[in-house]
């Protein structure tokens, strides 16, 4: 099932997320849903935080087409090396930004089977696994960048959020009008 990807301005991006306490089939099944809402956006990774669901789990998928799902994940170990690479996030969709991050990283976490796991990874899956990994901090690429760029994106972001629920508000207000003509027809109807 594809999911509602939350966008920039809403607050569960921000939050921590809550590790997961049980890996089940409720679990696996949110997996399986967002490596679908992932493919479907034509993303490379997806964070529980992105979906609604404040959990500590991610999925990945890289260059080579594995699909890898990383559950209460721990970053043990970064290079100093970095590297530049412009980003975007499926939550501030069509904004992208150069970004500074280590080149490699070492990551350990538990698979949707339960089954722990050490990952040493370079070029685009580090960098999905450091992008993903932050989400479930509350902490969003574009916090890493410019100062101003992040400033103005959210800006942006929030000037989108009230055009859309301005838009909501007037469509809302247009059906109960449209239903409260339908009511008054069905009352002249019954007398």
């Amino acid at each position: 099932m594809v999911l509602e990807i939350t966008k920039l301005g809403e607050d569960i991006l921000r939050q921590t997320a809550e590790p997961v306490e049980e890996i089940n089939d409720e679990i696996r099944q949110l997996v399986d849903d967002m490596f679908e809402t992932m493919i479907e956006a034509q993303g490379v990774g997806l964070a529980g935080p992105q979906v609604g669901k404040s959990l500590r789990l991610f999925v990945a998928m890289a260059d080579d087409d594995v699909k890898r799902t990383f559950i209460n994940p721990q970053i043990i170990k970064t290079s100093e090396t970095v590297c530049d690479y412009e980003e975007g996030c499926l939550s501030i969709p069509q904004v992208y930004e150069t970004i500074s991050r280590p080149e490699k990283v070492t990551v350990q976490a538990f698979n949707e089977n339960g089954k722990p796991f050490v990952l040493e990874a370079d070029g685009l899956l580090a960098r999905i696994i450091q992008h993903e990994y932050d989400h479930l901090n509350g902490i969003l690429y574009i916090d890493r960048g410019d100062k101003e760029f992040a400033e103005q994106t959210t800006a942006q972001f929030k000037k989108r959020a009230e055009r859309a629920a301005q838009k909501r508000a007037a469509k809302e207000a247009k059906a109960r009008k449209i239903a409260a003509k339908i009511a008054a027809k069905e009352s002249k109807k019954n007398k």
